[in-house]
């Protein structure tokens, strides 16, 4: 029998995938200190994670570990280096939840174009003359600069040239012939100068971490926009609030932060044009039950032998 443990929980609907195995036992683990963490992994097969923090020296007591199958497409809190050394092949859930993000990325662009957040609170304090002090911009005509055309990137693009924006695209790993549309930049900066909403879809890494830093904030044109739904700390914090406060940057949207939960002291909490939400955006009904299902499966194909390398993080594990 093997043993799958669940950090964190999935969906009954992927849990169903575990339990029409008669050769696979599962443990659901919500507390995922780990002290704890460390008293159940040992006998573990396969672990799935969503975004609790997987150390190195929890893995290290996971001594049969064949497959670690992460809830989600980022995977910071996983370390990989370390599971490449020891052969462990890292998954994540592919596309599954693209639109739910993309639809989110465009959520927060059109609320920062239109100041919703402000005028909301306004109109609830009876102050319905907020309409004619807060203007909104439209889309339409406007340059969107995506930073990263990955599987959300790209979908990001589609629905953006629906509103009639014109898209840019800083990629240096994408093929350009899946560009159908675009044009791509050289650099970033590049990108910046031209950009009157900037969305960043790129992981967090050392080569990316305050990659949109106050030198980038002020290569971008007067008034523009900055959208982050990929992962906190890609943007300086420190940097964004203090370009927004001097009306350089019009507004942000960020679904993720250098620190997570975000602490109710924080600077950004202040600055009602930046738009908040909880790291939610790929948190939809349709999005977790295919996430978890995804998620499973990668967890059962790992202990079966048959991965898909399109879904492993460090395919130089798999055996050619």
């Amino acid at each position: 029998m093997k043993k799958i443990v669940v950090i964190q929980p999935l969906r009954a609907e992927a849990l169903a995938l575990f339990d029409q195995r008669n050769d696979v036992s599962y443990e659901v683990v919500t507390d995922f200190s780990k002290e704890n963490l460390l008293k159940h992994v040992g006998d573990a097969d396969a672990i799935t994670v969503r975004d609790a923090p997987l150390p190195e020296e929890v893995l290290a007591a996971a001594s049969r570990v064949k497959v670690v199958s992460r809830h989600g497409v980022g995977y910071d809190n996983i370390p990989i280096d370390y599971c490449t050394t020891r052969g462990i092949p890292v998954t994540v859930v592919g596309d599954v939840n693209a639109i739910s993000v993309a639809e989110q990325t465009m959520f927060l662009m059109l609320a920062a174009a239109r100041a919703g957040v402000q005028l909301d609170a306004a109109v609830r304090k009876g102050d319905f003359a907020a309409r004619s002090r807060l203007l909104g911009v439209e889309l339409r005509g406007r340059t969107l600069l995506v930073v990263g055309f990955g599987r959300i990137g790209r979908e990001v693009a589609k629905r953006s040239a629906s509103f009639g924006m014109n898209i840019r695209v800083f990629d240096p790993f994408a093929s350009r012939a899946t560009s159908e549309g675009t044009t791509f930049v050289d650099t970033l900066e590049e990108g910046l100068a031209v950009a009157d909403v900037a969305s960043l879809h790129i992981p967090l890494s050392d080569a990316t971490r305050n990659i949109i830093d106050a030198k980038a904030l002020a290569t971008l044109k007067p008034g523009a926009i900055i959208i982050n739904t990929a992962r906190g700390g890609i943007v300086d914090e420190a940097a964004l609030v203090h370009a927004v406060k001097t009306g350089h940057v019009r507004s942000a949207g960020l679904d993720t932060f250098a620190v997570e939960p975000l602490p109710t002291t924080d600077q950004l909490i202040a600055e009602e044009r930046i738009i908040l939400s909880p790291h939610s955006a790929a948190l939809t009904e349709e999005s977790l039950v295919a996430m978890g299902v995804m998620t499973a499966r990668n967890a059962l194909a790992g202990l079966d032998g048959n991965l898909d390398p399109q879904l492993v993080v460090n395919r130089s594990v798999l055996k050619v």
